[in-house]
């Protein structure tokens, strides 16, 4: 147990086999993140001694600094060969009719879109008021990047049916004030492919540069093309593709965090770079946001591409096809359930069909089975819907998750729909971003049980880690009111309920 009076800095060192003990005592409150039931946020490919192997080769490497590449050629030289693996992948390298790609290394797909905005920008310095067309199905970061970087969002709604959007949409969606384009391959909340080469079209024929939000799909879609399925075009086989982002702690099975930026030509990419030379210390040159990078990630994703191979990422990716399948079988196997949309890639996604059938009380009786889905909130005309991000370790899973589905789903009817309190809803439905204060958040926070210790955790003492922790074992009451409130307010309230998580009392 940590005291939280003393924190991670106590007066005394505190023995090494202690420390790696509280550490252990800390995971055991998390998700689990092998055996195939976490379908979010982690990738696990059930590969036999993979993640010793990536272990070993991130504390080689920890300790050097991707800061200076002349200073720590060896860090250089793992990165240049992943640019060169996903260049390769991805449609591009000699041989290719994107001969010239070059790329970098970054710490996440967030950190990839950023760059990828930041780059377009740049490129057009005499845009005074810059501007990025995104479909509503891209990736939040491209929402991040134009807030970070002071440039406009112009979103393109989706097709409630076939979740993609009207090429027509997006080019009239282009300004002249417009520097990027963006479409997704695929769409991480639905799993569906944007008609790239489309889109690429109406962005080059306005001379703007259009980048392909692989993140997800990347290291996924070449290998299912390889073993037959009908992937559409995505890469830089398509002209007017201009750069991809692809995450390799996803489907390339690394761990976190690693990403790679490409680009069609080095001249598309130079605006990535920060220089700065008008100061006495050294001169700053980075191809990414930050400066100091540790190797250990970079070695890490080094190792595992080497070791697992393209006969390795064949494998998983057909393990991972047959996963998907047998998993919207089993959604299609229950009344009252939907696919959003037939699986293209590594996603499951699905609805309600049934009023009676409360998607997030699903939710959390898949949890209490053991099942950890990620909940989607309703969006426009999108209902609110269940995400499954499907691994290869997920593979040996399959046959368990029809019978515990239907049992969820018996469970989540019984139950029935979440009814928040009239008076909460009163409060929720008058309530602005702005005219929140401490005490209305702490007052909605009571209301929905975030205030005591998660279930199954005893009577932690007062100073301990565990103390007082702001984490109901049941989300479904909040994800319902958060569902039930317009987007703005919904996220001014997940602002304040993550504020009530992080450092409380310190």
């Amino acid at each position: 147990m940590i005291d939280k009076r003393a924190g991670a800095l106590p007066v005394e060192g505190v023995p090494a086999e202690r420390v790696l003990d509280e550490i252990r005592e800390l995971r055991g409150l998390d998700r689990p993140t092998h055996g195939g039931r976490l379908f979010a946020y982690v990738y696990d490919p059930g590969v036999a001694g993979l993640d010793e192997l990536a272990h070993a080769a991130h504390a080689e490497s920890a300790h050097v600094n991707g800061l200076d590449p002349t200073a720590f050629p060896s860090l250089l030289a793992m990165e240049n060969a992943l640019v060169g693996a996903a260049a390769r992948l991805l449609g591009g390298g000699p041989g290719t009719s994107a001969p010239d790609v070059v790329g970098s290394v970054t710490g996440g797909g967030t950190e990839s879109l950023i760059l990828a905005v930041k780059t377009a920008r740049d490129a057009r310095p005499e845009v005074a008021e810059p501007r990025i067309v995104v479909p509503v199905s891209g990736h939040a970061a491209f929402a991040k990047a134009a807030h970070y970087l002071r440039v406009a969002l112009d979103p393109v709604p989706v097709d409630p049916v076939t979740l993609r959007p009207a090429v027509a949409d997006v080019a009239a969606a282009i300004r002249p004030e417009t520097v990027l384009v963006a479409c997704s391959a695929p769409s991480y909340a639905h799993g569906v492919v944007d008609p790239v080469a489309e889109i690429a079209a109406v962005a080059a024929a306005a001379g703007v540069r259009c980048h392909v939000d692989a993140c997800f799909g990347g290291w996924t879609l070449p290998w299912l093309r390889r073993l037959g399925a009908p992937v559409p075009p995505f890469d830089f086989a398509v002209d007017g593709v201009t750069s991809i982002s692809v995450d390799l702690h996803k489907y390339a099975y690394a761990p976190k965090g690693v990403s790679v930026l490409l680009h069609r030509d080095p001249g598309l990419r130079a605006p990535q770079y920060f220089a700065y030379a008008d100061w006495p210390g050294y001169t700053m040159v980075n191809p990414v946001i930050a400066s100091t990078r540790s190797g250990g990630p970079i070695a890490a994703a080094y190792a595992t591409l080497r070791h697992l191979g393209e006969d390795g990422y064949l494998r998983l990716a057909a393990l991972t096809r047959d996963a998907v399948a047998g998993l919207a079988d089993a959604v299609r196997g229950v009344d009252g359930l939907r696919l959003m949309a037939e699986p293209e890639s590594s996603v499951v996604c699905f609805t309600s069909t049934d009023p009676g059938l409360d998607l997030f009380v699903l939710v959390d009786e898949l949890t209490a089975r053991g099942w950890h889905t990620q909940p989607q909130l309703a969006y426009a005309d999108l209902p609110a819907s269940v995400h499954l991000t499907v691994t290869a370790a997920v593979a040996p899973r399959v046959a368990e998750f029809g019978p515990d589905l239907a049992d969820a789903v018996a469970a989540a009817r019984a139950a029935g729909p979440v009814q928040l309190p009239p008076e909460l809803l009163a409060l929720a439905g008058s309530l602005t971003p702005e005219a929140l204060t401490p005490e209305l958040i702490t007052g909605l926070a009571a209301g929905l049980g975030l205030g005591a210790a998660p279930a199954g955790w005893g009577n932690p003492a007062p100073g301990s880690a565990r103390a007082g922790a702001p984490v109901p074992d049941r989300m479904a009451v909040v994800n319902t009111l958060l569902d039930a409130v317009p987007v703005r307010l919904r996220e001014r309230l997940l602002v304040e309920f993550v504020g009530l998580l992080q450092n409380p009392t310190y």
